[in-house]
């Protein structure tokens, strides 16, 4: 077992860590090692609700999802199964995600496009909550009560 220090408390604050049902590691030395130390977690483990059924029958479920870059979102739109059905586009994205389904070699289109609805619904709400910024907030004070709020921050429509 990773013996935890003080430094390491404080930068797993930083850490980023969804408990996606209770199927995410709840072991802090997992977190800290599978993020390589890094501030923020660039990889998330998942787990389908149905899952992949391979050639011999096998249900893979278990899964890693890493953080989308601009490539991922860009390149996919010159392809041209995208440019004939633009709903092809989920399939690209998240083959090109999705790093590790249960003992597959890789993960390609063929696999993605071969998972069950639901799976697919699944995997696209992850990726949303993974690669979207929660808005900024500021701490203050009703003034007709005085009660505590969390007041967003909207950059698009500040100063207007």
């Amino acid at each position: 077992m990773t013996k935890i220090t003080e430094s390491d408390c404080l930068l797993s604050m930083q850490v980023i860590k969804y408990d996606y049902d209770t199927n995410f590691s709840n072991n802090l030395s997992e977190v800290l090692e599978r993020s390589n130390f890094m501030s923020f977690q660039t990889e998330y483990p998942f787990v389908l609700p149905r899952g992949f059924v391979d050639m011999n029958g096998e249900v893979h479920k278990e899964g890693i999802m890493r953080l989308a870059n601009a490539g991922d979102e860009i390149l996919p739109l010159r392809d041209s199964r995208v440019q004939q059905n633009p709903g092809y586009l989920t399939i690209i994205l998240l083959a090109r995600v999705i790093i590790k389904l249960g003992s597959l070699l890789a993960v390609d289109t063929n696999v993605v496009e071969k998972l069950y609805t639901m799976d697919i619904a699944y995997l696209q709400d992850l990726y949303q909550r993974i690669n979207t910024i929660e808005m900024p907030t500021y701490k203050g004070a009703c003034p007709h009560c005085g009660k505590e709020l969390d007041i967003p921050i909207n950059f698009l429509e500040a100063g207007i």
